[in-house]
């Protein structure tokens, strides 16, 4: 009998692994990919205000010119819930250097957050590998960029494609902080959101991120973190490559990441920037470069997973940028207080101290050194050979 009622049910799941909500893809420009893009955002999109036009934008595909005769080109991969918004301040600094910048947005973002109730591992492979394959026509050398899921999906790529010039990781999820998040790639048939949606406390996304996913959007995001795992055992990856991780993660595993750099990305002029304290000796080498991230002058306790790649003076997430993340693991109390304006402290998701509200921190006070080091990377490798000097935020 319950052989039986199994048989009946496989169709169903069948049906439902199929189904997708995603945008289409395998367009032959990036020009078409941005303009189906958008009018697939323009009709399932979820406004979170009045200002339509400028969440298309914050959320749709984008390029950045240099002018003159681009030097290098580079492809740009958001993460888990996010946008192409990620990528604006670190996008303007790379086209002012001479590079052709182009961003992507994942299937099952950029609308809503149900939208990733179907997506899969594959169609975010599928849009990484069709929008390199585009910039590659155009501009010769191609480098790839990706913040946490994005890290795991441009790795992958360029393990299989020589011809990728190097890589820009920003927090890449190599491997979660969280050692139960392999259960999401089996129970999102019965338990779809990990946290109920709607709930009442906490908003369901912003107009720039997703601030709930349902769960299969982390069975993905796990299944990714795999494959970038499986990538890193194969072999040394030897061509340039600059990451930028904080200590204090509360998404990945950052011992695991400053592990794998020093034992796999063997290239002499990669980078690796260690926000927080100093790692143990056998961990540190010239090649990674360590800041404090306790910087009370900003009120930050500690850096956070997505604030690195964030100017201070990003309109959205600076210091007087609008959007404030207040749900930030903290109890109904501090988060009001957060929402009212009240004078806060920021940190990565999860961080309490007494007395003090916290806001997630969303921009980088480093983020000109942090950006004159990934352009050195990129195209001065010869540069640092010598010691970067200490700086001050």
């Amino acid at each position: 009998m319950a052989k039986n009622r199994l048989a009946l049910l496989l169709p169903l799941f069948a049906l439902h692994a199929c189904a997708s909500t995603s945008a289409p893809l395998g367009q032959s420009s990036f020009a078409q990919y941005r303009q189906q893009t958008v009018e697939w955002m323009q009709q399932h999109r979820s406004f979170q205000t009045h200002d339509h036009p400028a969440e298309l934008e914050w959320n749709a595909p984008h390029e950045w010119r240099p002018m003159g005769q681009p030097k290098g080109a580079i492809l740009l991969v958001h993460g888990l819930g996010d946008s192409p918004w990620s990528f604006n301040d670190v996008g303007m600094k790379l086209a002012a250097q001479g590079f052709l910048v182009r961003t992507v947005l994942l299937p099952g973002h950029g609308t809503q957050p149900s939208d990733m109730l179907d997506v899969t591992l594959k169609e975010w492979q599928q849009v990484v590998r069709e929008q390199t394959r585009i910039l590659s026509r155009e501009v010769p050398k191609v480098y790839l960029g990706g913040f946490s899921t994005g890290a795991n999906l441009v790795l992958d790529y360029a393990y299989d494609h020589d011809q990728i010039a190097g890589l820009v990781l920003f927090s890449p999820a190599f491997r979660p902080d969280n050692t139960y998040a392999w259960i999401t790639q089996y129970i999102g048939w019965f338990r779809p959101w990990l946290a109920k949606p709607n709930d009442g406390i906490r908003p369901m996304q912003t107009p720039v991120r997703y601030l709930n996913v349902p769960t299969n959007g982390f069975a993905q995001f796990y299944r990714s973190a795999l494959m970038a795992q499986k990538r890193l055992t194969q072999r040394v990856y030897d061509k340039p490559v600059f990451i930028a991780i904080t200590q204090h993660d509360s998404v990945l595993d950052t011992a695991y990441v400053l592990d794998n750099f020093n034992q796999r990305f063997s290239n002499p002029a990669s980078r690796l920037i260690w926000y927080g304290d100093n790692p143990a000796p056998t961990a540190t080498t010239s090649r990674v470069l360590v800041r404090n991230d306790y910087l009370p002058q900003y009120r930050i306790a500690q850096f956070s997973h997505m604030g690195l790649m964030f100017s201070a003076n990003n309109p959205l997430y600076g210091t007087d940028g609008t959007q404030r993340i207040c749900w930030n693991g903290q109890d109904t109390v501090a988060m009001h207080k957060c929402l009212n304006g009240e004078q806060v402290w920021y940190s990565d998701w999860g961080h309490r101290e007494p007395g003090k509200v916290f806001a997630r921190l969303t921009f980088n006070p480093y983020f000109d050194w942090q950006s004159q080091v990934m352009m050195q990377v990129l195209s001065d490798p010869q540069a640092l050979v010598k010691k970067t000097a200490p700086v001050s935020p």
